[in-house]
């Protein structure tokens, strides 16, 4: 697959190596992809990836795994994109930890540019797929302390105030977790002794049973 078929990339390659980027950058740029930051040095990643912006990040790791995991440290914590490990032999342990710090796939035959591309791929995915699965919990943990709120002030069970939301979520045609945050926001300001200026106001002080 190159970038004729699919997306083309902006591809970041940091070295912890400074043998192998001009393999890599050669694999790269044959599928078709823009290689940006090739050999950035640990000192500059943070700021390459901040800069550059890339869609993928790979890192080339060599025998000091503790440079190339600080390299992907850095990335990780600059870069709203997935890390790729490229290296010399598959080392579960270093693996391991890599993962933890944030990598979302790795490889090691640099020329083949099918794993390539089928690695970017995978990582792409995989990213994407965290983070929505990342702002499903959020948007659910945001309903859940607004159900909270409701209950307390107004007496309601968990149906009572989640059907409280539904419907003045269908009233003012906004989605229920958008109603969720203005009651959160609210019971803010309340806390503060400020008035609130949001409609959801109106459900935090209603004295009507719900209806």
């Amino acid at each position: 697959m190159t970038a004729e078929m699919g997306r083309k990339l902006r591809v970041l390659i940091a070295d912890g190596v400074g043998s192998r980027h001009d393999q890599v950058t050669s694999t790269v740029e044959s599928l078709g992809h823009e290689v940006v930051g090739v050999g950035a040095p640990l000192e500059a990643v943070g700021h390459a990836t901040a800069v550059e912006l890339p869609d993928v990040a790979l890192v080339i790791v060599g025998e000091d795994s503790d440079e190339s995991l600080e390299l992907i440290r850095s990335i990780v914590q600059e870069a709203a994109c997935p890390v790729m490990a490229i290296l010399d032999v598959q080392d579960r342990a270093f693996i391991d930890r890599a993962a933890r710090l944030g990598i979302f796939s790795y490889i090691a035959h640099t020329d083949d540019r099918e794993e390539m591309q089928s690695s970017m791929d995978i990582a792409l995915q995989r990213f994407a797929e965290y983070h929505a699965l990342e702002g499903a919990f959020g948007r659910r943990a945001v309903t859940e302390r607004a159900k909270g709120i409701l209950m307390e002030r107004h007496a309601l069970d968990e149906q009572q105030a989640f059907r409280l939301l539904r419907e003045h979520a269908r009233r003012t045609n906004r989605k229920v977790v958008d109603v969720a945050a203005s009651i959160l926001e609210s019971h803010q300001l309340l806390s503060k002794g400020e008035e609130p200026t949001a409609p959801e106001g109106d459900l935090l002080t209603r004295t009507d049973e719900e209806g």
